[in-house]
């Protein structure tokens, strides 16, 4: 026979409910979410209506990739009576994972409803429409969160994306009246200045700011292989074939820079040249991915221009992936290149092709500029550079279509 419940016990199941439950707030907090899991679960077994542990079941199953799991604990808060917008928004966040866009919407909008102020409620949604192709609809949500956090960079980050792809769909005036929305509400902000005047058709600085470029790569870098992987980048491969056409054949011997080198795609072909190999970029989350390949003698968190200068006739081989694409005009940095070179040594590196060559060089939505060939060529030879090779190539694939590029090798006289 079931002892009754007297009050005494009850309160004794709550502590107990109340202690375990902070155990498993504990463990969930140090990432622990298989150990969280079991002592939300065993905090459930004495109090099934605990709707805080609910929800909190509910995170550490998104974190352990069960987002089914997870959405049906969200919905058991709710039916506990945390009807609160933190836990319609995590259900949302569940759903949008199992790709149940319109239940996501709804509990976007309830949460949202209740907390008009929820800026991540806002992200989290534009991502949503973003997905769906409602790319207004996105837009305006990124720009409801950022009102409400206005140095948000995840949010700019994500706003210059869906404008990207507004233009990229044709609907250039509308892409261009958002553009020109950010840059009013956000001025001084780098994505802002640089994707925003690019999208909105207005003058561009003659490069890409140092914080614009730490920004974005500094964002990416966790993903920044994968990505470039499922764009079909072929750069590090190209130059490989170039510098092996061109170069005395590997031994080990050269004083060779990775210039840009973002999470160290070069490393590998480059070793084998390199006595000692450095790598310099201006993003700190990419060099640490660099750094785990354990492949560079030195790297440095610098912007390129500098780091150059401060090293004069320094190497025998500078190479440049995708980088020079940040620079529109190439006169100042190709000639201190060319001075970090030693006699002889030689200077490899990819820029995207501007077709038709109506300007030296362009800025496009994405932010990168295209660059043509004739002012390749032309700042080359003011730089003191002689060309031993250029070619066309594709370098990646964008929304489906190649991105054609120009592979060069100079030397030093």
């Amino acid at each position: 026979m079931t002892e009754p419940r007297t009050p005494f016990r009850m309160a004794g199941f709550a502590a107990q409910a109340m202690r375990l439950y902070g155990e498993a707030n504990a463990l969930a907090s140090q990432g622990l979410a298989e150990e969280a899991e079991a002592a939300y679960r065993r905090t459930l077994a004495v109090n099934p209506r605990f709707a805080e542990a609910h929800n909190n079941l509910g995170n550490v199953l998104r974190a352990l990739g069960r987002a089914a799991e997870a959405a049906a604990e969200y919905r058991e808060a709710l039916a506990c009576g945390l009807d609160h917008p933190l836990v319609h928004y995590n259900l949302a966040s569940a759903l949008k994972e199992l790709g149940e866009g319109q239940g996501a919407e709804r509990s976007f909008r309830r949460a949202l409803a209740m907390q008009p102020d929820y800026a991540e409620a806002f992200n989290n949604f534009a991502n949503l429409l973003r997905e769906q192709d409602r790319l207004v609809d996105s837009a305006t949500a990124y720009r409801r969160a950022l009102a409400l956090r206005p140095d948000w960079d995840e949010a700019h980050d994500n706003l210059s994306g869906a404008l990207y792809l507004l233009h990229e769909d044709g609907r250039t005036a509308e892409a261009e009246r958002f553009a020109r929305l950010w840059l009013r509400d956000h001025p001084d902000h780098p994505v802002a200045r640089h994707i925003g005047t690019a999208i909105a058709g207005l003058s561009t600085e003659s490069r890409a700011s140092d914080d614009y470029v730490r920004q974005v790569f500094d964002h990416f870098a966790g993903e920044f292989d994968r990505k470039l992987a499922e764009l079909g980048y072929r750069a590090p491969a190209l130059l490989a074939e170039a510098v092996a056409a061109e170069a005395p054949p590997p031994a080990a011997a050269l004083s060779v820079l990775d210039a840009g080198c973002g999470t160290g795609l070069c490393a590998p072909f480059l070793r084998a040249y390199a006595r000692t190999l450095v790598g310099v970029d201006l993003s700190s989350g990419m060099l640490e991915h660099a750094r785990a390949r354990n492949l560079y003698d030195s790297l440095a968190e610098a912007e390129l221009g500098a780091f150059l200068a401060a090293h004069p006739g320094g190497f025998d081989l500078i190479v440049a992936a995708d980088v020079l694409c940040y620079f529109g005009a190439l006169d100042a940095v190709l000639a201190l290149g060319a001075a970090a070179l030693r006699p002889g040594g030689r200077l490899a590196f990819t820029v995207e092709r501007l077709d038709p060559a109506t300007e030296p060089y362009r800025v496009s939505p994405h932010g990168r500029y295209a660059h043509a060939e004739d002012y390749v060529r032309a700042t080359l030879a003011a730089a003191g550079l002689t060309i031993t090779r250029l070619d066309r190539a594709t370098l990646r694939f964008e929304s489906g279509d190649p991105v054609e590029g120009l592979v060069v090798t100079a030397a030093r006289a």
